[in-house]
């Protein structure tokens, strides 16, 4: 890869190597070299784990109120192949991926092949760099699809909004109360309520009991003016 390209690269990075040739290795897909120690194989390794740190850190910091179920679902959503392959392809890095013959029309190069390089690209700004750049790299391109992942998690989890507004107004945790069930046992539907220090909430039915109780949630933080209804029933 000659020195222009290589710079139009770290122009697009926003990174400058101080080692070249690990960039030119992480856009070597094995399908391209006959030996695979030469391709960017061992770097995708290492930048999926680079990645899931500095996401995890980034939401842990970012979302103190979320809980352990919360965060995970974000994490996973902004770690997988989708997610990696659309930012790999908003900033054209597998249009400089290096592969076999076989492979120029291989749809692959929009999809699986589009996230291994972004993964490849990271370790090599970690190797290269250290983990400052390369977190500086990441946050910038996944900012800000952590913005939305988090309106999507809220839109789809009123429970988690409710705790959060329960425990900072009222300093309590909300409690769901099954009020009752209708249908066979194969088709049942559940009606739930929420409590808050001994307020009752409108009450919700769902086809199961977790539907239920994030209705109920949202009956709660629209009747507490948290929400208002017509800009988040859609999700149901």
């Amino acid at each position: 890869m000659d020195e222009e390209t290589l710079q139009q690269i770290e122009q697009i990075l926003g990174y400058t190597f101080s080692d070249k040739s690990l960039l030119s290795k992480a856009l070597t897909h094995s399908s391209a070299v006959d030996d695979r120690l030469l391709s960017n194989e061992r770097l995708e390794f290492l930048g999926d784990s680079v990645l899931a740190v500095v996401i995890c850190q980034a939401l842990f910091g970012r979302f103190s109120h979320y809980l352990e179920g919360d965060l995970t679902k974000i994490k996973s959503k902004l770690v997988s192949r989708e997610t990696c392959a659309r930012v790999s392809g908003q900033l054209g890095l597998q249009e400089f991926l290096k592969v076999g013959k076989g492979m120029v029309s291989n749809r692959a190069l929009s999809g699986s092949l589009a996230a291994g390089v972004l993964e490849t690209i990271i370790a090599a700004i970690h190797i290269d760099g250290g983990l400052g750049p390369a977190r500086d790299f990441i946050l910038r391109v996944f900012g800000p699809l952590i913005e939305r992942a988090d309106a999507e998690q809220v839109q789809g989890n009123f429970k988690s909004l409710l705790q959060q507004y329960s425990q900072e107004q009222f300093s309590a945790t909300p409690s769901y109360v099954l009020l009752d069930e209708k249908g066979p046992d194969h088709n049942k539907c559940f009606e739930l309520g929420v409590v808050i220090n001994d307020r009752h909430f409108p009450s919700a039915w769902g086809t199961n009991k977790k539907e239920a109780e994030q209705k109920a949630a949202l009956n709660a933080l629209v009747e507490l003016d948290v929400l208002e209804r017509a800009a988040v029933e859609d999700g149901f």
